[in-house]
């Protein structure tokens, strides 16, 4: 075999698309390297169509299989519109370009670019004039310089269209033109390719072999086909000339290759091949320079920027072990010429903080003082045990990632900044990959196998968010269906191939790239979907696997809702004694009310430990002060639940507070120094990063790539390499094979998911004034958040629930008083600036009206009182549909009574401009129109504004819901462990989190309040159907008290949701 294999001709595949031409590549990257390598090509290109989307995940594979890359890509060239008479130029065509070097790679990005960004996202248009004579801008794009091109002619191709085309070819691209020779076994492959070569021949163009491959192996063809049904949106069974005639655009083999073309030809594509030396390691970023003030080295203005914030952040006198810290930071900085990224992240905060908006960084860089000094970020690492390393170190050789917070609804003032200081030719957001999942691949497979559309809808829809990719089969089954038919087997295969597969580039939810030069040079841009912004064509693991520096600027809601609240707060009780609005630094420290009420886990609507999962931790954990929440949002996660650290921590707590016999020990003084804060349990990422190298001896940047390799090993599984030096490490330092293997577990688990110290120090600095404010300020806190949707883990009907039980008065909607937003009322005796609020619900939850009517409404209740509808319909200028949004929601009750004579004023406020426009209403004759019951009220109340201030819908059921032995909330909260229960609420919330081993937990609301009930696989599997899609749900079980924690173990479930008589609510679904 190996003898034969030589006697085969060197190849290199020029001409290859991967799934990255959505819908067109029918294999992922690396399949095409493995295979490429299996075949013994001497190399391979990529050349996904008006795209550099794979080239990244292309480069890693063919890089770690040692396989020479090309960087290319393909394009459709149309005809240039020509008026009669004048020449139409060459016609149609086929193009593929291959950078040859960095310059020609910056070329054929910027064309990308060029294209891309002068059309509709997802489109391009390519003439021929734009390649021979670009406008003046893209003047140095001409011939497509320093990259080869190579003609495809279209099939099949006309011998006086083909003559013209290659003598223009070889007119604008010189030496660098070729003629691509595809040979697909189509019927007149072979007339095509006499021409082609007679062409060549002609015009003195050099013929090249091309393999046109979208799939690696012959086996994908039937993927393919689906996926060209999707492209064109009909049936497979319809596609017709649409689909590939055979298989043959997969990887061949050289033998049949030696077959199909001549050894010129063949010999053609290593010679392109020897002559393309552009590797995507060699592109170098730049961060902008105007960010330096003259006089200043970046080196310099950093040093300059981080002392006088040492200065602040530490009141003058900069304690002499945090100046070494700092000095040691700036040095690593500049030793990796990193001061411009920095500096960047620090004239962007500078500019939020200028416009009042509220931002904190987190993540590694909350390990960084540099950051703290410089404002960037808001928790000082001298108060954590933080490991620098964990943000930058020498050994990774990558750069620094540095997440910044900003508010949610105000971030687009910092995304238009940063376009408007850089230029939208230097600016642009990552791309974020979207892939097909599950229930929309059962979809789109369904409907390309012609599948019965209600059918498809049925096993669609049993497919849910917890699924993931596990046994599609199933879900056929699930639906009554036969998985042994010969289509079903083949939706449940395709649709499992077609899994992950990219669907397209949408936009990354905040990492910005910036550049010192043109961006288009370095990755294509494109249209992002939203007006005003870009994207380029790789996303943030295509960056930092070539190195390439993002700033990350996210939203946060509950950033926004802070500072409403703050705001809100000042306007009522006036500024603080020291004359300043209230801010974060207003909020009392470990205040005692709000850790009882932290410790109660009354905390909806409170950031971070607002879910089930951290409810059920919070009394028995019991934080008592700051770094208490810091353990709190960090042990409810994957890494600790899975690394075992939950129980013995707890158990820990208990004997450190006297409540348990026992002792807290440590295996070494040098393990106790790092895991002491957590009483000898790791429980941050930086912990075990720091075990491994005071126990094992790892170097700080040796313990970041186990860090690394912690969070992809699930993936790839190569952790392995590290067990060794980890155990031996140990044991050479005196631990035991026991004590060294309980460690390597741990860290196993923490690759699921961990926090680092920081960023969990970060978000219960948020956690903790947010825990103060709906402590304190409940109605202050329920309009901040009102005025922050969409935020947080609970919709505003939950979040006006629980308000209301803590004695908050909340007003309904009225034209006459409401405002867009929800808004503070003084109630009677009870005057700002010491009385406690009502608030007021705002026109923003009237469903069906929009801002711009409610912002006249306000208007013109400014100018004076409204004195009936018509009044209102005239001075605000509203329109029929706005008046009957009003009238449906109940927000004219004040002017015109109950909703049902509302609608009705509504009307004749504002008839329908139509024929009967101007025929009179006799006001006469308007119907006795009764009162809507309440039962009616209610429905119409979640109907039009998602919420109700009537009485909970439960409330209505009790009397039916008693005589069934279902009790509420309340009437639990007392009973002991291990007695039955049964309860009955409307299904508010599901969440499942991947370390729970397929248990669901489920929370019930009813008028009392909620009910945790914990759902195991097995009633999950027998009651799937109720489980998941009832709205109002019965269930039955075991009554669980651990540590004041209280769950209903489901043992039976019943869908009463006929009961709610047609009502609309809805419940959020979590991992």
């Amino acid at each position: 075999m190996v003898a034969e294999s030589l006697l085969l001709p060197a190849y290199a595949e020029l001409f290859c698309r991967s799934n990255f031409s959505f819908l067109h590549g029918a294999s992922h990257a690396e399949e095409l390297v493995e295979r490429a390598v299996k075949l013994g090509y001497r190399g391979i290109a990529i050349t996904d169509e008006c795209s550099l989307a794979g080239a990244p995940r292309m480069h890693v594979a063919a890089r770690a299989a040692g396989l020479p890359l090309i960087i290319g890509s393909y394009f459709e060239v149309t005809p240039d519109e020509a008026p009669p008479g004048h020449d139409p130029g060459p016609g149609a065509f086929g193009l593929v370009l291959l950078a040859q070097n960095r310059e020609g790679y910056g070329n054929l990005s910027e064309l990308i670019s060029w294209r891309r960004m002068a059309a509709p996202k997802g489109t391009y248009k390519l003439t021929p004039r734009m390649l021979s004579r670009p406008p003046e801008e893209f003047a140095h794009l001409r011939g497509m310089p320093d990259c080869f091109a190579i003609l495809v002619p279209v099939y099949p191709v006309r011998a006086d269209v083909l003559d013209a085309q290659v003598a223009w070819f070889r007119a604008t691209f010189g030496e660098r033109a070729r003629l691509g020779l595809v040979q697909l076994q189509r019927a007149l492959d072979g007339p095509q390719r006499d021409e082609i070569r007679a062409a060549g021949a002609r015009r003195g163009v050099r013929v090249v072999a091309l393999g046109d491959v979208t799939m690696h192996r012959r086996s994908c063809k039937p993927l393919q086909d689906v996926m060209t049904a999707i492209r064109v949106g009909m049936p497979v069974s319809e596609c017709g000339y649409a689909l590939a005639p055979n298989a043959e655009q997969h990887l061949r083999s050289r033998a049949r290759i030696a077959k199909l073309f001549s050894a010129d030809e063949i010999a053609q594509t290593c010679a392109i091949l020897d002559a393309c030396h552009f590797e995507l390691d060699t592109l170098r970023y730049e961060y902008p320079d105007e960010i330096v003030p003259k006089g200043h080295t970046p080196t310099s203005y950093l040093e300059q920027e981080t002392k006088q914030g040492a200065r602040r952040r530490y009141s003058g006198k900069v304690p002499e072990h945090v100046q070494r810290r700092i000095d040691y930071e700036l040095e690593l900085i500049a030793k990796l010429s990193y001061e411009p990224f920095f500096l960047t992240v620090y004239d962007i905060v500078k500019f939020a903080r200028s416009r009042n908006i509220l931002c904190q960084g987190r993540g590694s860089a909350a390990n960084s003082v540099v950051c703290y000094c410089l404002g960037i970020t808001e928790v000082d690492p001298d108060q954590s045990t933080t490991l620098f390393e964990r943000f930058i170190s020498v050994e990774r050789g990558e750069p620094p990632d540095i997440d910044v917070d900003f508010e949610h609804q105000r971030r687009e003032e910092v995304i238009q900044h940063i376009y408007e200081k850089y230029g939208k030719h230097r600016a642009a957001l990552a791309a974020a990959v979207s892939t097909y999942r599950p229930r929309g691949v059962l979809r789109e497979v369904g409907k390309a196998l012609g599948v019965d559309p209600m059918l498809v809808d049925r096993v669609a829809k049993g497919h849910r968010w917890f699924d993931g990719s596990r046994d599609l089969l199933q879900k056929f089954a699930t639906a009554g269906l036969d998985p042994a038919t010969p289509l079903i087997r083949a939706w449940a295969d395709l649709a499992a191939r077609l899994l992950n597969f990219p669907r397209h580039l949408s936009q990354h939810s905040g990492g910005f790239v910036i550049s010192r030069g043109k961006l288009t040079r370095l990755v294509p841009v494109e249209n992002a979907a939203m007006d005003g912004r870009r994207v380029i064509q790789w996303d943030k693991d295509d960056l930092e696997s070539l190195k390439l520096m993002k700033v990350d600027v996210l939203a946060l809601g509950m950033l926004s809702a802070l500072h409403r609240a703050f705001d809100m707060r000042t306007a009522w009780r006036g500024p603080e004694p020291d004359g300043k609005p209230f801010m974060l630094e207003h909020i009392p420290q470990d205040d005692v009310t709000t850790y009882d009420m932290i410790c109660r886990a009354d905390t909806v609507g409170v950031f971070q430990i607002e879910s089930r999962a951290q409810m059920s931790m919070l009394p028995r954990l019991r934080p008592r002060n700051y770094y208490d929440l810091v353990i709190e949002v960090s042990i409810v996660r994957p890494g600790p639940i899975q690394g075992g650290a939950v129980h013995p921590y707890l158990k820990r707590r208990r004997i450190k507070a006297g409540e348990e016999e026992g002792e807290i020990t440590y295996p070494s003084e040098a393990l106790e120094e790092v895991l002491e804060r957590t009483l000898g349990i790791p429980i941050f990422q930086e912990q075990v990063m720091q075990i491994a190298i005071v126990a094992a001896g790892f170097t700080p940047g040796e313990a970041d790539q186990l860090r690394r390799a912690m969070a992809a090993w699930k993936r790839r599984g190569d952790l392995g390499p590290y067990r060794d030096k980890i155990v031996n490490g140990m044991l050479e330092r005196g631990y035991t094979r026991e004590f060294a293997e309980q460690i390597f577990e741990q860290i196993k688990g923490f690759g699921e998911y961990g926090f680092p110290e920081s960023h969990a120090a970060s978000f219960a600095k948020l956690a903790y004034a947010s825990s103060w404010l709906k402590c304190h300020e409940p109605a202050i806190f329920l309009a901040a958040l009102l005025n922050s949707q969409p935020m947080g883990f609970y919709p505003p009907s939950q979040l006006v629930q629980d308000a209301k039980r803590h004695r908050v008065q909340v007003l309904p909607i009225d034209v006459t008083q409401s405002n867009w937003e929800a808004s503070l009322e003084a109630l009677p005796n009870q005057p700002p600036p010491h009385g406690q609020p009502a608030v007021r619900l705002g026109l923003s939850l009237v469903r069906g009206l929009g801002e711009a009517a409610a912002r006249r409404i306000e208007a013109a209740r400014a100018a004076g009182p409204f004195g009936d509808v018509d009044a209102l319909a005239r001075r605000a200028q509203l329109e029929r549909r706005d008046l009957e949004a009003l009238a449906a929601a109940n927000a004219l009750a004040t002017l015109a009574g109950h909703r049902r004579d509302a609608l009705w004023q509504a009307v004749a406020a504002a008839p329908d401009r139509d024929l009967l426009a101007a025929a009179p209403i006799d006001e006469a004759e308007r119907p006795a129109l009764g009162a809507p019951s309440e039962a009616d009220e209610i429905l119409a109340d979640y109907d039009t504004t998602g919420l109700t201030l009537n009485r909970h819908p439960v409330a209505l059921l009790r009397p039916a819901l008693r005589a069934q032995r279902l009790s509420s909330a309340a009437e639990l909260r007392d009973r002991p462990d291990g007695r039955l229960a049964r309860a009955c609420g409307i299904v508010i919330s599901r969440q499942m989190p991947g370390t729970a081993n397929g248990v669901m937990f489920m929370t019930l609301e009813d008028e009392t309040g909620c009910v945790n009930v914990i759902v195991r696989p097995e009633l999950l599997a027998r009651q799937r159907r109720a489980t998941l899609d009832s709205q109002l749900l019965a269930a039955s079980g075991v009554w669980q008290v651990v540590s004041d924690v209280r769950h209903l173990v489901a043992q039976h479930f019943e869908d009463l949701t006929p009961l709610l008589g047609g009502l609309r609510t809805s419940s959020r679904e979590f991992h």
